[in-house]
């Protein structure tokens, strides 16, 4: 049986999502707790690695199992043995043509930026912060410019599996709640780092080091080096998965609340 889970998480205290051999990932604590209530060594597939110190809203995995158990126990049994930094929101039994990874259609990312003069403290750990005022507005036109279908090596890491470079950016917004910046961001797949480094590029544009159009320029020149520092891991936010209606899935892209302070 293939079982689809939804979870959150805040990866502050994980060194990311994928399992390491000295554990201390997200996946760790999932497969330990689920190994419990399965009675048997558990693995599974997520539908987005995320890397250390970044969250999740909205988290989709699968695994196989030979246990029958109620929904119930795949949620409220899991979370008991689960650390309380995760948390499994659904559980329901998929078909086993179902893959996390490969059935998305495509995911979905939120960065929250505190800008103000003081650092975060009530949200340490799940905001980033610049001091200095930003131009929401400069930002949003900027971000615009990166929608569609495109080469994105200015904004991979070096360090990035992914075998081709070019995604189809669906949407980036760059909204301001008071002293919080909320970014958007929905594509069919993402790069490693593509986030945090096109949050940190937006962020030159916002404190007036260059104009919009300077990102278009350095998407198309796609030299990495050329665009702004990657931006620190703490206020990214894994947001949701798209999925095609024939899986049925109990929770999908976009139904988490926004997390605001």
């Amino acid at each position: 049986m293939r079982i689809a889970l939804g979870l959150e998480y805040d990866g502050s205290e994980f060194c990311g999502w994928q399992s390491q051999a000295g554990g201390g990932a997200v996946q760790d604590a999932l497969e330990s707790a689920l190994s419990v209530v399965a009675d048997a060594p558990t693995r599974v597939v997520c539908a987005g690695r995320t890397d250390a110190g970044v969250h999740a809203l909205a988290q989709v995995v699968h695994f196989d199992t030979d246990a029958v158990r109620p929904d119930t126990a795949w949620v409220r049994g899991v979370n008991a043995h689960l650390p309380g930094s995760v948390a499994v929101r659904w559980a329901q039994p998929v078909s086993g043509e179902f893959h996390a990874r490969f059935s998305a259609r495509g995911r979905r990312y939120r960065y929250l930026l505190l800008n103000r003069g003081e650092r975060p403290g009530l949200m340490a750990r799940r905001v980033g912060w610049f001091h200095r005022p930003l131009d929401a507005d400069a930002m949003a036109v900027a971000a615009a410019l990166l929608v569609g279908e495109h080469d994105f090596s200015a904004f991979r890491s070096i360090e990035c599996q992914a075998k081709s470079p070019v995604k189809i950016l669906r949407r980036a917004d760059v909204t301001r709640r008071g002293d919080l910046l909320v970014f958007e961001f929905e594509a069919s797949a993402f790069l490693h780092h593509m986030v945090r480094n096109l949050v940190g590029t937006l962020v030159y544009v916002g404190k007036g080091a260059h104009p919009p159009e300077w990102v278009a320029n350095i998407l198309a020149g796609r030299d990495r080096a050329r665009a702004a520092p990657t931006f620190e891991a703490c206020g990214l936010y894994f947001a949701g998965v798209d999925y095609d209606q024939v899986w049925q899935l109990k929770v999908g892209a976009g139904d988490t609340p926004m997390i605001l302070p």
